[in-house]
């Protein structure tokens, strides 16, 4: 009898163990990459201005060299300008996607406007032409010097869209089958992670029922939290430190050397909070089953 009894709470301690792992990770993708509000966040702390420079310079055209740095800075000065209007557009579009994927809607449709982005580009631009005119355009009247800037933004502007749509006409087949493949493991991610904390508590409940002493079914969860909360808390500084080491080895853009960084940590920051957590759990169990008192009555 006590080999079964001793052998039903190893299989139980193990399936514990288990599912506190998993649910670890489970927790941590639902915090982090099916969570709206951290990749707003995360979006938000992003350099936008680094990262529209260097997107509008690729859109210079071959002998336009001079623009390239005048474009830069009337860049900088607009998103400067506009920076609170494009991060709120940029939360407005991930709250609708994730509405999308997590099934609350059953349309995608995002739709943002950049006309103003658009006209206070060419106004602080021609402010720039204005200020410092390229070597061809000195000592021009202003009339040709506005003509040969509005040639240039003409050609400029074309590869600007004046809106941005994602929307499920705008998608092919294969990327709407894609979408619904990620909506449908979004929809077992949340049923593994609700699913995990019950088969947890039952677990816990029937460890309870076998000892029916406190002692014994404290000791035993307080070391399968301690074990586990020690695993998951070493596996995210083991993940943070691999990823580390393997992003020094990458040529990343400036404004994305600090970013990507901070990303990783804010990502595994819940699974190190649920490590620790787990952690103080199973210390303070442990500790109670060494301090109650030996007399204690059955469960």
């Amino acid at each position: 009898m006590k080999f079964l009894k001793g052998l039903a709470l190893a299989i139980l301690g193990f399936l514990l163990s288990l599912s506190l792992i998993v649910f670890g990770f489970t927790l941590t993708i639902n915090q982090t990459i099916l969570n709206p509000d951290f990749v707003a966040s995360q979006v938000d702390s992003l350099d936008i201005p680094s990262l529209a420079e260097e997107v509008l310079r690729e859109q210079i055209p071959q002998g336009q060299e001079y623009m390239s740095e005048v474009v830069a800075e009337a860049a900088t000065d607009t998103i400067a300008e506009q920076e609170l209007w494009i991060k709120q557009q940029a939360r407005d579009g991930i709250y609708a996607f994730y509405d999308y994927l997590e099934g609350r809607s059953q349309s995608l449709s995002v739709t943002i406007s950049i006309e103003s982005i658009k006209e206070s580009l060419r106004d602080n631009l021609w402010e720039a032409v204005l200020a410092s005119p390229p070597p061809e355009l000195e000592g021009l009247p202003p009339a040709e010097v506005e003509q040969a800037f509005n040639q240039f933004w003409s050609e400029f502007s074309e590869e600007i869209p004046s809106t941005l749509e994602l929307d499920e006409s705008l998608l092919d087949a294969e990327v709407m089958e894609q979408l619904e493949q990620a909506r449908e493991i979004v929809g077992y991610i949340h049923l593994t992670y609700k699913a995990l904390i019950a088969l947890s508590l039952l677990l816990i409940l029937l460890i309870v029922l076998l000892y029916r002493k406190v002692r014994g079914s404290t000791r035993q969860i307080g070391i399968t939290f301690l074990t586990c909360g020690i695993i998951s808390y070493v596996g995210a500084l083991i993940t943070k430190s691999i990823a580390g080491t393997q992003l020094t080895q990458l040529d990343m853009p400036v404004y994305l050397q600090t970013w990507i960084p901070q990303l990783i940590k804010d990502a595994l920051a819940p699974l190190e909070i649920y490590g620790i957590g787990l952690m103080a759990a199973g210390v303070v169990l442990l500790v109670v089953s060494f301090v109650y008192k030996r007399g204690e009555p059955s469960l």
